[in-house]
């Protein structure tokens, strides 16, 4: 296979990798043009090369644009599980959406930005000075209920397989448990209808890349994002390597497609 990779560091090791920053994507378009497949473009990148260039991509173009941002991830969840999102709120930032906030929710509730990963830009709201401030930062409102949890599931798809999931258990008496954030991570007793639930949803989204963090409050799960880029360390205690269930994963379908 002759394949172009746009971010090094998730594929090391894959064989047959060239690499092309992408912001020299145009400059490099020869290269772009003799790969089978094209690993890990950024967002920006995407529609010209699926739609201008003709070019397959892996994450799917679905993986990369519905988690772009946690607007898009939100909207994916609606359309197909709309009973495993918690109560959400997505507004633009003005004096009407404001007082509807604050109509809807009562303390505490938590409001997130719109960009953000390893548990930073994430508020727990307690006040209204909190969401004054809160909102004097962030163009768009995001914001969701307070679900009483110390511990929330994360479950990594690759292609069409769950190839990790494990608990990240918070014991530093915070709302967040992400490990970036000191959360702890175990393997011990994972949820077969949770990982279910996973594979179901990535399915039907098309996405074949990607951390879907999900918590359980009075035995129902409810998504609280995923992430295509997301983080390593539940791979490394287990000793897996992510890149040889991609490689696997893009051999099988450039096999079929040539048949």
């Amino acid at each position: 296979m002759n394949i172009v990779t746009f971010n090094p560091f998730r594929t090391i090791g894959i064989p047959g990798i060239k690499y092309v920053k992408p912001e020299h994507m145009f400059d490099e378009r020869n290269k772009i043009a003799a790969a089978d497949i094209c690993l890990f473009p950024e967002n920006w990148q995407v529609n010209a090369l699926v739609y201008g260039m003709k070019k397959k991509i892996f994450p799917s173009i679905q993986s990369i644009q519905l988690g772009f941002n946690k607007i898009e991830v939100t909207r994916g969840l609606w359309s197909v599980v709309p009973d495993h999102v918690p109560k959400t709120l997505i507004l633009g930032n003005n004096h009407d959406n404001i007082n509807r906030v604050l109509a809807e929710f009562s303390f505490p509730f938590v409001a997130k930005e719109i960009r953000s990963s390893m548990g930073k830009g994430v508020f727990l709201i307690e006040s209204h000075k909190q969401f004054n401030e809160y909102a004097e930062n962030n163009d768009y409102l995001y914001i969701q209920e307070y679900l009483p949890i110390d511990r929330d599931l994360r479950i990594c798809v690759v292609g069409n397989e769950v190839v990790t999931a494990y608990w990240r258990i918070n014991e530093r008496n915070s709302f967040r448990s992400n490990v970036a954030q000191g959360a702890k991570i175990s393997f011990d007793h994972i949820p077969e209808n949770a990982i279910e639930l996973v594979r179901h949803t990535a399915n039907m989204l098309g996405v074949d890349h990607a951390g879907f963090d999900l918590v359980k409050v009075d035995d129902h799960y409810y998504f609280l994002e995923f992430n295509t880029l997301f983080g390593n360390q539940g791979f490394q205690q287990r000793g897996i390597s992510v890149e040889s269930y991609i490689y696997r994963y893009i051999s099988d379908i450039l096999t079929h497609e040539s048949k």
